[in-house]
């Protein structure tokens, strides 16, 4: 008597694993592209020992009186202070016929980063490099 078995393999199958593994693969190489390049400005950090690559051929200061909470802006160490709105002309003004077209930025050690930012954006649209100026150790 022959007996039969009544088990046999599918032949199928099942693709619900391979899917949430792509999907997981997806999402990974999504966040991290998004990491690797962020929008960021380019700056151009002097070293410490006052190496540095390109010459400034103008310069802003920041200075913050904190008392007041006010910030007063100096092109090329003028002592008169100009006005926010008065920097990019006058920028511009300076580097309108310059081959390579820098200025460094001097900032007190108590202004906030996004008074450094808000000249780095006038560098950013007027395509001109940044130096931010430290001072020697």
């Amino acid at each position: 008597m022959a007996i039969k078995q009544r088990t046999r393999a599918e032949a199928s199958f099942s693709m619900s694993s391979m899917t949430d593994i792509v999907f997981l693969l997806l999402i990974f190489f999504l966040v991290t592209s998004t990491l690797i390049n962020p929008n960021a400005l380019k700056l151009l950090l002097p070293k410490s020992t006052n190496q540095i690559s390109a010459k400034q051929q103008v310069s802003i200061s920041i200075k913050h009186y904190q008392k007041e909470n006010t910030f007063t802006y100096h092109i090329n160490g003028n002592q008169k202070p100009v006005r926010f709105d008065q920097i990019e002309p006058s920028i511009q003004k300076l580097l309108m016929n310059t081959d390579d077209p820098t200025f460094s930025i001097y900032a007190d050690k108590s202004v906030p980063i996004e008074q450094v930012v808000n000249l780095m954006n006038i560098a950013k649209r007027n395509k001109y490099k940044v130096i931010l100026a430290t001072a020697p150790e």
